[in-house]
């Protein structure tokens, strides 16, 4: 099955075998074997994505919930996820349903469906969430397609492991991405999340070289990610590789899954971690799970450009796409 941009999901082989060509995994399948994900199978020589049609949370949130604070801000996504999932990170918020195999098949939305819910909601955007959707990229692009045929656009909330065929696919249809930066560890993130650190910042750099809007979260544990060395070498490469201009969601982590012994992070360490990033240059930072409000700032005279209360918009300063007081045109995707 390929796609018109000549992305094959799979690379069949001689012996009956077949290389699921979706993240960086590569896993090679034999004939009823499922990948790392647990989703994808090779079924008689082709790959089913066996969460095709099944989500199992579909939600409308604020699109700044995703988070995304540069793209459409103040209104709707339809939200949904599947399960499974490519990494095994022990924080998982929504490991209920990411780190389970199991589909249930009583629950079917097509992708016509799908984009009718969010018509009816009076969503502006679908978002690919709650578990990795590099996963059921198939799904996912199906409905993405038909979106874009209705205006709506479409957001990708990703580990970052997709392969570099599927980034180059997705700049085709994928308006806005937030990209899990959750170390800069490179055994940290082979030996305990199951992924890959070198794999992620490729990915990165290739979403910004593609024209896709990237936006990126960090996940601050401490003891784990929150070293000065560890924040500033993320800050740095976010502003150097990616463009000073990429947002950086500075998040805490709250007990969760098998990290329920793990103390919460304190806002100080988010604010430290600020602090580090605005000496990297980069010009915009918010903090989430904290109750700090996320104003979005004129990087160049300070004006307040964008209100927040929490995830809801309050007001909106920007005029056509600029700081209403020295014109300075700020990055992002407004209309």
């Amino acid at each position: 099955m390929s796609t018109e941009n000549n992305f094959a999901y799979y690379t069949p082989k001689a012996d009956g075998k077949i290389v699921c060509n979706l993240c960086y995994h590569a896993c090679e399948l034999k004939e009823g074997q499922t990948g790392i994900c647990g989703v994808n199978k090779n079924t008689q020589g082709a790959l089913e994505t066996l969460v095709y049609g099944h989500p199992v949370a579909v939600h409308v949130d604020p699109v700044e919930k995703k988070p995304l604070y540069h793209l459409l801000p103040g209104s709707k996504v339809l939200s949904f996820g599947t399960v499974g999932c490519n990494f095994k990170c022990p924080f998982c918020q929504n490991w209920e349903i990411s780190q389970k195999s199991i589909v249930d098949r009583s629950v079917t939305v097509t992708p016509q469906q799908m984009v009718a819910l969010a018509l009816e909601h009076g969503a502006k955007s679908i978002a690919y969430t709650y578990n990795e959707p590099t996963i059921f990229y198939p799904y996912a692009k199906e409905i993405g397609l038909l979106a874009k045929e209705k205006g709506i656009k479409s957001i990708f909330v990703t580990n970052g492991f997709e392969s570099p065929q599927m980034v180059d696919d997705m700049a085709s249809w994928v308006d806005g991405v937030n990209v899990d930066l959750k170390s800069w560890d490179s055994r940290y993130y082979k030996k305990v999340l199951k992924g890959g650190l070198e794999e992620v910042k490729a990915t990165l750099k290739q979403m910004v070289e593609c024209g896709i809007w990237v936006e990126v979260t960090t996940l601050l544990i401490e003891g784990h990610n929150d070293s000065e060395e560890q924040i500033r070498a993320m800050a740095r490469f976010i502003a150097k590789e990616l463009g000073t201009h990429v947002p950086w969601h500075l998040s805490a982590f709250y007990p969760n899954y098998k990290m329920q012994e793990h103390h919460a992070t304190k806002l100080a360490t988010l604010l430290k971690a600020k602090a580090i990033g605005e000496e990297e240059s980069l010009a915009y930072i918010y903090l989430g799970n904290v109750g700090v409000e996320g104003t979005t700032q004129c990087p160049h005279c300070q004006t307040i450009l964008i209100e927040r209360q929490g995830y809801t918009q309050i007001e909106n300063h920007l005029k056509e796409d600029a700081c209403p007081v020295c014109s300075n045109i700020i990055a992002g995707v407004w209309r």
